[in-house]
């Protein structure tokens, strides 16, 4: 082996459905266009149906299957746990995971429950001291936008962050008919749409601003109550499957509204809904200055809106940043200017950074404790809601 070839991380994944399908493409394309200082290898993929998992190993280049977590986390030969199953599962698989020995990379939010994250937390902490490492997926710090809109503010063009508004829409839960899910159920995904897609508002807007939400004021609603079980007789889809007669109780939330003061001073209004009804995946956030402004969609997620206040009059207003360039974050290992990208690359973006983190034996970012503190977030919009949209502190 010559200094220029990569060492080898042998990677066991927990969870084939959506993020695992994310996950397994970031394995395989993201050596291919960077120079990474570790090469994944696609180890095992472990699932609890035997014939689904093998489906899914095959389709995406896992060299063989487990069914039950504790063999990988057993298995020397594995160096990282990659957790992209239910967050019920999370804490015992990553706490496991980082005990013995296993650098870890895990789906958010980081658990159900504060109690959860704090001992996740508590076992990264630990697990770092020996130069093992854990870090949490809040995969749109990656999207190329979002990160040169958190360059833009840490460069001081805002000037001080007074105004942000964050909503995460979608509509896929409109149809009252459609099928019950895991995350529907509280026990297995802790919240509904507050720790799905709120946490990702959350993390951007953190992200972004440098800044922490430090108290809110929350409102939590559930329009749909009951919905079809799935025909456990029909094999199911990562995305979705097939009604039976049998209706489910849904006990997590449809819609969160929230706002927040942050730690620097800037009020902030969250939204995040699946029940916006004709919006796929609109990730929007709005942050306004003292000097400036930016705007995102992800519906547009090669997009930046700048607004620069500084301008002379007859030049004012926001001015739209296509962020393909080489100098953009991430962007030259890809293709040529204007050629954008999607929705795919910011988890091989994500994997890039973890790798390098680790090649370099320090502490990757998100960590679990960033993870816990949006856990903490969540938690206090929950307790606000159940208060009445009380103001409620997050630590």
């Amino acid at each position: 082996m010559t200094d220029a070839t990569p060492t080898p991380l042998n990677v066991a994944m927990v969870g084939h459905g959506f993020m695992g399908a994310a996950h397994s493409q970031a394995f395989r394309v993201a050596p291919r266009f960077f120079d990474l200082p570790l090469a994944p290898v696609m180890s095992t993929l472990v699932g609890r149906n035997v014939e689904a998992t093998a489906k899914a190993a095959e389709k995406w280049g896992w060299q063989k299957t487990a069914n039950d977590w504790r063999e990988v986390v057993a298995d020397p030969s594995i160096d990282l746990i990659d957790i992209c199953s239910p967050g019920s599962t999370h804490v015992d698989i990553a706490v496991a995971a980082l005990e013995a020995g296993k650098h870890v990379l895990c789906e958010k939010p980081l658990g159900n429950t504060v109690d959860e994250a704090e001992l996740m937390a508590a076992a990264a902490a630990k697990a770092a001291e020996r130069g093992v490492f854990a870090m949490v997926g809040f995969t749109y710090r990656r999207v190329p936008a979002i990160t040169f809109a958190r360059d833009l503010v840490a460069q001081g063009r805002l000037g001080e962050i007074r105004r942000i508004q964050a909503n995460y829409l979608q509509d896929w839960l409109v149809d009252e008919d459609g099928p019950m899910t895991w995350r529907l159920d509280k026990a297995k995904a802790g919240s509904g749409s507050l720790g799905d897609i709120g946490a990702h508002a959350i993390d951007a807007v953190q992200f972004i601003t440098g800044q922490t939400l430090e108290s809110v004021s929350g409102l939590l609603h559930t329009f749909v109550t009951e919905r079809p079980l799935l025909d456990e007789s029909v094999e199911q889809t990562s995305l979705g499957g097939v009604a039976s007669d049998e209706r489910g109780r849904v006990t997590v939330d449809d819609s969160a509204l929230f706002t927040a003061r942050l730690s620097g001073g800037a009020l902030g209004q969250f939204e995040a809904t699946r029940f916006a009804t004709g919006r796929k995946n609109a990730f929007r956030i709005e942050i306004s200055g003292s000097k400036g402004a930016i705007a995102f969609d992800l519906e547009r997620e090669n997009e930046l809106e700048f607004y620069d206040a500084s301008a002379p009059a007859t030049e004012l207003g926001f001015k739209r940043i296509l962020v393909t360039e080489p100098e953009h974050p991430y962007y030259a290992a890809w293709w040529p200017t204007g050629h954008t990208l999607g929705y795919e690359h910011g988890f091989s973006h994500q994997l890039v950074d973890l790798l390098d983190a680790l090649a370099a034996h320090r502490q990757p970012t998100p960590s679990f404790a960033d993870g816990l503190q949006v856990q903490r977030v969540l938690d206090a919009v929950e307790r606000s809601s159940d208060a009445g949209s009380a103001w409620t502190p997050t630590h």
